[in-house]
């Protein structure tokens, strides 16, 4: 539709000077309506919740693997760069390497799918859908889970990395500890927001992916926000380092920023996003 408009508006300007090929540059240019973004996504949760839970499983864990890179890069740059006010800005940029590896090789992240899955289901909203979404969710975050848990076991009892590496990620995640329930919480509405607006934007991104990538996911570590995969890798080591009990990660981290992620991305971002487009689809 947006293509058929743009080729109209230029063959109407044609007679003043546009010539044919511009058309179709103009074609090419012209940036998508917003029900197209929103069909794009949406098909994109039609193909992850109709993926064999044996695909969606070890998916899940390689993203798992994969993000807890982000922990890695955030301790190397901290071991590398003075103490200074301005450190933050740059160590967050290790965050970023995580979710680059993760979304850039197209494995399934749980947060990604509190908006892609949840547009099929407002489309047409019924039981088969909802137990798709719902077993989509329950095996995308278990795997990542145990992805970061196993990452978080082969830092700690193996020689993976060097023991001053090792400390600096313990001291990172040890920021953890002193983040209340309630600021767990808020602050992970905010990641979940954030996730769902990278996801948004990334099919107009083109070129331009690992840039979005990298931007919003660098506001997410230097706005101190709660992510449950990326902070999961966190929590395990603190668990496994004797900082908290299961019980504690759980109650203290695990709950209040999965209700937070899934608040940000689905309750917020997913249901403003259908909004716009409900009476054009």
């Amino acid at each position: 539709m947006a293509t058929r408009t743009a080729s109209r508006k230029a063959k109407s300007g044609a007679a003043k000077g546009i010539t044919e090929g511009e058309v179709h540059d103009i074609e090419e240019l012209s940036t998508p309506r917003t029900p197209v973004i929103y069909e794009v996504v949406r098909r994109l949760g039609e193909e992850e919740m109709e993926r064999p839970p044996i695909s969606l499983w070890w998916s899940g864990v390689a993203a798992g693997l994969s993000i807890s890179f982000s922990l890695l890069a955030q301790a190397i740059l901290t071991q590398h760069l003075p103490d200074a006010s301005w450190r933050v800005l740059v160590t967050s940029l290790g965050y970023s390497v995580g979710f680059l590896m993760v979304i850039l090789g197209r494995q399934q992240l749980f947060t990604e799918s509190t908006i892609t899955a949840v547009l099929p289901v407002l489309k047409d909203l019924n039981a088969g859908n909802v137990w798709r979404m719902v077993r989509l969710w329950a095996i995308v975050l278990t795997a990542n889970l145990a992805g970061t848990l196993f990452a978080s076991v082969f830092v700690t009892y193996f020689p993976t990395v060097p023991a001053e590496l090792r400390d600096g990620m313990l001291d990172i995640s040890r920021e953890l500890t002193e983040v209340g329930w309630w600021q767990m919480l808020f602050r992970g509405i905010a990641s979940g927001f954030l996730i769902a607006a990278m996801v948004w934007m990334l099919p107009t991104a083109e070129n331009a992916k690992f840039a979005v990538i990298t931007l919003m996911t660098w506001l997410i570590a230097v706005g101190g926000f709660t992510h449950i995969v990326a902070g999961s890798m966190e929590a395990w080591l603190l668990v496994l380092a004797g900082d908290w009990a299961l019980w504690q990660m759980a109650a203290q981290f695990f709950v209040p920023v999965l209700i937070g992620n899934m608040i940000g991305g689905t309750a917020l971002f997913a249901l403003i996003s259908y909004a716009q487009v409900m009476e054009e689809i």
